[in-house]
């Protein structure tokens, strides 16, 4: 009679989907390193780079509006309407989330420069100015987010006694 054995699935076998995403069980010296280090402080910037380079990217997207959309990508994007240029932003937006829950900086930053520019892109299509919105933010500034939120009047719905929610 043969003898029949069970084989021992290979270290390269494939993983069930379930069994791929599992996490490994952290060990408690690397749970009490992840607590005791300190967050590493952000790396200094370059000399000059502020946010001046917003305003002078919104002067050339608004120099580029009446370019020629086969050779100017803002020219193109502007061509196409607010709408598009809003869910252009909305993708680039996405991405830069990914990016971020991704946990890859240099990804990450490379995203969130294309949501500036596409932010950028959509103040030009909707006839907003970059001093209007740098306005806004220096008036909130100092003022805390509940405060301001509770100073904002805000349309009630038909039947409805309050925006709050319980």
């Amino acid at each position: 009679m043969a003898k029949t054995t069970k084989k021992k699935p290979s270290k390269t076998a494939k993983k069930t989907p379930k069994q791929a995403f599992k996490r490994k069980p952290e060990t408690s010296a690397r749970k009490a390193l992840r607590q005791a280090a300190p967050p590493l402080p952000p790396p200094p910037l370059a000399l000059g780079v502020s946010g001046a380079v917003l305003d002078r990217l919104h002067a050339v997207v608004l120099s580029r509006r009446a370019a020629d959309p086969a050779i100017s990508h803002s020219a193109r994007l502007l061509a196409r309407g607010t709408a598009k240029v809003a869910q252009k932003f909305g993708e680039e937006a996405v991405e830069c989330l990914i990016e971020a829950v991704g946990g890859d900086r240099t990804a990450l930053i490379a995203e969130s420069a294309d949501v500036l520019y596409h932010l950028l892109v959509l103040w030009v299509s909707a006839g907003v100015r970059p001093e209007e919105v740098w306005t806004e933010l220096q008036r909130r500034e100092g003022v805390s987010g509940i405060a301001e939120k509770a100073s904002r009047t805000l349309p009630l719905a038909f039947g409805v006694q309050t925006t709050k929610i319980p």
